[in-house]
């Protein structure tokens, strides 16, 4: 069945109630979750983007005449356009909220229940040894000859390793945010969560290096140095080129991204035996469930260290 057919079969009949149509519904829905839910902008962009290509499939139809049938035939569309699996899920998660959100509001529709995810192959989680760590860590130290350049470098790897952050809480942490007295600050997560953030010695110690050797203005903690963007904030691809340089000067083969050094950073824990719950909470993770994939990395250690009885 295509989608003219199910517009047709859904459009049919009398003129549809304006409370009931699903461009009125959604429009309410995403007031709900920027009001009420106090989602980011990020995930109501997401959501938005999501949910109005599927009313752009069925048209503006009555909510309550949705079948199970429409959005197999949906999916089956999504499917068609090339999009991942992760993608067509993330699609059928919006759709599940915004279902729910009419049963709580009173109106009879298809149930969450009814959509179904894609099963997912296993996530396999990049991360570098502590041998590795280090040789990137020490890489600012043997090729960066400009000061200012190298002890800022030094501080985002060492932050980047020493606390998980993400790189975008990264790129928006001020001056203003930190005291150099102790090694704890906090950060925004989640639009409106505030996390803990804690640094190893090494970090601080690189933090501090690098903010004596400023002397500039800039309200922003990693700043550009380069002649065209000079003083300003530093960008995400800034970062994750920065990173990329100290892997390929460390000659590390694997491929290397700042998430990487947070996928260590969680890793390395996991190793001394840190608690998944700890380790939830430092990573500013919403649900243990994404924690729970390093679990299997730190299983695949414990093999490793297992297999020294056969050396």
């Amino acid at each position: 069945m295509d989608n003219w057919t199910i517009k047709s079969q859904l459009s049919s009949g009398d003129k549809l109630e304006n409370m009931y149509s699903i461009e009125s519904l959604l429009e309410k829905f995403l007031y709900y979750l920027e009001f009420e839910k106090n989602n980011s902008p990020k995930t109501l962009e997401n959501y938005s983007l999501w949910l109005n290509r599927f009313v752009n499939y069925v048209w503006n139809v009555d909510v309550r005449d949705i079948k199970a049938m429409h959005i197999l035939d949906y999916r089956m569309y999504l499917n068609q356009l090339w999009l991942s699996k992760k993608t067509v899920n993330y699609h059928a998660v919006a759709l599940r909220s915004f279902f729910k959100f009419c049963l709580k509001n009173d109106i009879d529709c298809i149930s969450p229940d009814k959509i179904e995810l894609a099963k997912m192959p296993t996530r396999d989680v990049n991360f570098l040894t502590q041998e590795e760590v280090q040789k990137i860590l020490d890489a600012p130290f043997e090729y960066e000859k400009n000061n200012l350049i190298r002890k800022r470098d030094l501080a985002i790897l060492n932050i980047l390793y020493g606390t998980g952050l993400r790189v975008t809480e990264l790129i928006n942490l001020k001056r203003s945010e930190l005291d150099s007295q102790t090694k704890q600050f906090s950060v925004m997560w989640k639009w409106s969560k505030i996390r803990a953030i804690f640094m190893t010695e090494k970090a601080k110690e690189a933090l501090v290096d690098y903010l004596k050797a400023r002397s500039d203005n800039s309200e922003y903690l990693f700043i550009s140095l380069s002649q065209n963007s000079r003083w300003h904030k530093l960008s995400r691809n800034s970062v994750e080129e920065i990173v990329k340089k100290y892997k390929n000067l460390a000659w590390i083969k694997k491929k290397v991204t700042p998430h990487t050094l947070r996928h260590s950073f969680a890793t390395a824990l996991l190793q001394k035996w840190a608690d998944l719950r700890a380790v939830q909470a430092l990573l500013g993770h919403s649900s243990i469930t994404t924690t729970q994939i390093y679990t299997h990395v730190d299983d695949k250690y414990l093999k490793w260290v297992h297999d020294l009885l056969d050396d």
